[in-house]
């Protein structure tokens, strides 16, 4: 290895550990409780290094977001390289975005917060994000076309208002923030309950078929489809 590649190595695998650093950071506080002066501390390097390359917080925040919004992209890309019918892909990426909101609810907390308008839309790093959505939604709708080519969706939808419609729907129902799902929970719900409800909702309304409106999830799970907890509502004690 000559050595302006391992000069090279060293400043990505420095950059890495400026963005881990930082990461730490904010998922352990709010954005606006950390500093580039915290992140140069947490990472042990000069504030003057961190600037080399980054030049703001903003877009150091930026890239986290972004770690998390590849991390999307790959568990739809994996659910539309899977070999099942058109609808159950469209389920699967459902249940990927729910289960991205269990795994990495820091990620998605980032994501929340970047999508306010506290931020400047001139972060190459915007751009980049919606990307990665828009990646996430021109998937879904592939799968969509998928599912009234195999026969599986209804002809009659059109795949870039449908994956439009599911995906808002899932970035608002499938990953709710911590406050809805107190009230989900003070009626007697589960978490999990709520969102099969959702996949015993939204399912026959784009499936194909007479028997359309009669499809239950539960027919997914040798696919790998988990979320089919009924949402049995448990009885409160009256005060």
């Amino acid at each position: 290895m000559g050595i302006s590649d391992r000069r090279q190595r060293e400043k990505e695998q420095r950059k890495t550990e400026i963005i881990d650093a930082a990461e730490r950071l904010f998922f352990s506080r709010r954005y606006e409780d950390v500093s580039m002066d915290d992140i140069a501390r947490e990472v042990e390097l000069n504030k003057a290094t961190i600037y080399l390359y980054f030049n703001s917080k903003e877009a150091l925040f930026a890239t986290i977001v972004l770690r998390g919004v590849r991390i999307l992209t790959e568990k739809y890309t994996e659910c539309m390289d899977k070999q099942v019918p058109g609808v159950v892909k469209v389920a699967l990426m459902g249940q990927a975005y729910y289960q991205f909101s269990q795994d990495h609810p820091e990620y998605l907390r980032l994501i929340h917060f970047y999508g306010s308008e506290r931020f400047s839309k001139e972060n190459p790093y915007t751009a980049e994000i919606g990307k990665g959505y828009g990646t996430c939604r021109l998937i879904l709708a592939d799968a969509i076309r998928e599912g009234i080519d195999d026969g599986t969706i209804r002809a009659d939808l059109d795949p870039f208002l449908t994956s439009m419609y599911l995906m808002i729907s899932f970035m608002g129902i499938l990953s709710l923030e911590n406050r809805w799902k107190l009230v989900i929970e003070a009626e007697g719900f589960t978490y999990e309950q709520f969102a099969s409800a959702f996949f015993r909702f939204i399912t026959p309304a784009i499936a194909s078929g007479e028997k359309s409106h009669a499809m239950d999830v539960t027919e997914f799970e040798p696919f790998g489809f988990f979320l089919t907890e009924p949402a049995s509502p448990q009885k409160r004690e009256e005060s």
